[in-house]
């Protein structure tokens, strides 16, 4: 008996992808943008109040923002499944013996033999046609879409969660110090969101980690003093 690694899910990893993804994108965003604001303010007012006012809306639109960019261009990633998904059955059902000779083309250029290209398209389009014809030719998975509902939620909760950390962090410091503390803050998490990120993609994590600090640090230094010389102009 062959065994299995229970570590190496084979099932729904496309519909986890999707929310993890935009669960990190929307983490990062809240943590760059809302810093942003509130060190921005910080830089034109000591005022907690209008800090807090400032971060606390850019945090509710933000949110509601990002969640709905994520609904609708996933949306639209779906009704395009849909919509191939729908043809291949169309042809399924008109060129049955068309659509078999494709499926062993397919798998005769990816090295099989022909012999065992025909055999192997022929089974799994006898075991389950649309399924085999959706990932091979498609590479859609038709019992595992990707949701727009998911990926809007993952979206609106992990940007509200990512944009709490400067805007608690300037929050709960005094005046001296809250801008460092923000910068912390958002250090902290970036780090996190950037290390999260490369092990989603496989990708270099000091690389990742660096381009979401670099991305950070240069967004609050800019918003900074664009608050600093707002500030200096109307007071």
């Amino acid at each position: 008996m062959i065994e299995t690694h229970p570590h190496e899910p084979h099932e729904g990893v496309g519909g986890k992808l999707n929310w993890l993804r935009a669960g990190v994108l929307g983490a990062n965003d809240g943590i760059v943008s809302v810093a942003g604001i509130v060190v921005g303010v910080a830089g034109a007012t000591a005022e907690r109040t209008t800090i807090l006012t400032a971060g606390i809306a850019g945090l509710v639109a933000g949110a509601f923002s990002m969640a709905g960019g994520e609904y609708v261009s996933v949306s639209t990633q779906r009704d395009t499944e849909q919509a191939l998904i729908r043809l291949e059955e169309q042809e399924l059902t008109t060129m049955p013996e068309a659509e078999e000779h494709e499926l062993a083309d397919i798998y005769r250029q990816k090295g099989l033999s022909p012999e065992l290209a025909r055999q192997v398209a022929r089974e799994l389009t006898e075991k389950d046609a649309l399924q085999a014809h959706a990932e091979a030719e498609l590479g859609i998975d038709p019992g595992n879409l990707t949701s727009p509902w998911q990926a809007a939620w993952a979206s609106l909760i992990a940007f509200s969660v990512g944009a709490l950390l400067p805007l608690l962090a300037i929050a709960w410091t005094g005046v001296s110090l809250r801008v460092w503390a923000c910068a912390a803050a958002v250090v902290v998490g970036l780090t996190l969101t950037g290390w999260v990120s490369a092990r989603l993609g496989d990708a270099h994590v000091g690389r990742a980690i660096l381009r979401n600090v670099g991305v950070g640090a240069l967004t609050m230094v800019v918003t900074y003093f664009v608050g600093v010389l707002f500030g200096v102009t109307i007071g």
